[in-house]
């Protein structure tokens, strides 16, 4: 049980720090950097490796400390809503995988489907909240914008990335 936990809380400091990292690589790339969502890799990995309590928290951590650290992305109101959005991912992954039956293919994909569409549901929720109390709206066009149509070469990458690597752990 404490190898177990000692396991978890390592790789989700590894995960952590390649959250912190990894943005630096994809940012050499400005046109696409942002569009890659280069968080979402670590924080999702997080989820279905080290279970829901760790990837929540590291995804609620990783925005705040990256903007604390390095400025980017700015706290308010992209780290403050991608903080949700990250935490969500972690913890929806977390939380529907542990409770599969099966650890194939499908129920990987089943699984971090479901989990990018409530953590971007949350992050649009959390722009209205954040951008109502500064008297600014957050429209439907830019919620489908942010979380849909700019994101598309992320989603794409998780979509090939994540399945492979949570497959090749779980074995």
């Amino acid at each position: 049980m404490t190898q177990t936990k000692t396991k978890n809380l390592v790789m989700a400091a590894l995960l952590l720090a390649v959250g912190q990292v990894l943005p630096f690589i994809t940012g050499q790339i400005p046109q696409i950097g942002a569009m890659l969502c280069p968080m979402h890799y670590p924080v999702l990995l997080c989820g279905f490796i080290c279970g829901w309590q760790y990837g929540a928290l590291i995804g609620f951590i990783c925005p705040l400390l990256r903007s604390v650290l390095f400025g980017m992305p700015p706290m308010y109101p992209n780290a403050l809503a991608m903080a949700f959005e990250l935490c969500t991912y972690g913890l929806v992954s977390g939380l529907i995988f542990s409770r599969m039956k099966e650890r194939g293919l499908v129920q990987i994909y089943i699984t971090l489907i479901i989990a990018m569409l409530c953590g971007r549901i949350v992050w649009g929720l959390a722009e209205v909240v954040l951008l109502g109390a500064a008297g600014n709206a957050f429209t439907m066009q830019a919620f489908m914008a942010g979380a849909f149509l700019n994101a598309v070469p992320g989603i794409i990458g998780q979509l090939i990335l994540i399945p492979l690597i949570v497959k090749l752990i779980v074995k």
